[in-house]
């Protein structure tokens, strides 16, 4: 009588990593509409504004550079989309929620428009953002880490991050605000930027501890060696 094959283990911990990715990169979209001062913690730097969701959403960066660190690229993949389709979903209930009729004695509705109406200017520029800075993030660091041999993490999880947040910075500020008299995108580029490099490099020796202990705990230590790291080749 002929066995059925071994159904091979589920990485116990990469859901859970999923749905964290997926929840900084829901709730950094909801928090963005407010503009935070952080002028008192950016030293010389004078009129440090920027989005609340740079608070937030680097945690998205590091979480990525687990998943690709420890699962590899193909993983990393999955969750992208899956946190891309999930975010679109959060935005569709926002909007059908803000279109569906108010009951007569709820008085909040310019409250809620205010404050989660989104543009669908905002709205593209967020989602290409995130999709090319994602990719882009974990790309380098998968093929850094190749070339590299699997040393220097803090090389690749710093070294991806400038490259995934630069592009998402330009991304999201070009789209979302070009063009609208009074505001000059490059200053809201490269604050935001340098904000959220600074963030990753502050938090290396947590993305270390995290990359270690998961590496130990799920026995596995990915390297892309042949992989075809096409961004939309999601069926592989």
């Amino acid at each position: 009588m002929s066995q059925s094959p071994a159904t091979p283990a589920q990485p116990r911990f990469l859901v859970l990593i999923a749905a964290l990715f997926t929840g900084a990169l829901i709730v950094s979209n909801i928090v963005a509409v407010k503009i935070a001062n952080f002028t008192g913690v950016s030293g010389p730097i004078d009129d440090y504004f920027l989005p609340a969701a740079v608070i937030v959403f680097p945690i998205s960066y590091i979480l990525g550079d687990v998943l690709t660190e420890v699962y590899g690229f193909r993983a990393a993949r999955r969750v992208i989309w899956s946190a891309f389709l999930a975010n679109g979903l959060a935005v569709l209930a926002i909007v059908i929620a803000q279109e569906v009729p108010s009951a007569p004695f709820w008085q909040d509705q310019g409250a809620y428009e205010s404050i989660l109406g989104q543009t669908w200017r905002i709205v593209g520029g967020s989602f290409s953002a995130f999709l090319v800075g994602e990719f882009a993030n974990s790309i380098v660091l998968a093929r850094m880490k190749v070339a590299t041999r699997g040393r220097f993490l803090w090389a690749r999880t710093i070294g991806s991050t400038i490259v995934g947040e630069g592009l998402d910075s330009a991304i999201f500020i070009t789209i979302a605000f070009a063009g609208k008299n009074g505001i000059d995108l490059w200053p809201l580029i490269w604050k935001q930027w340098l904000f959220k490099v600074g963030f990753e490099t502050i938090a290396t020796p947590v993305t270390y501890a995290a990359v270690i202990a998961l590496k130990r705990l799920e026995g596995i230590d990915t390297y892309d060696q042949d992989l075809d790291l096409n961004p939309i080749a999601v069926w592989e």
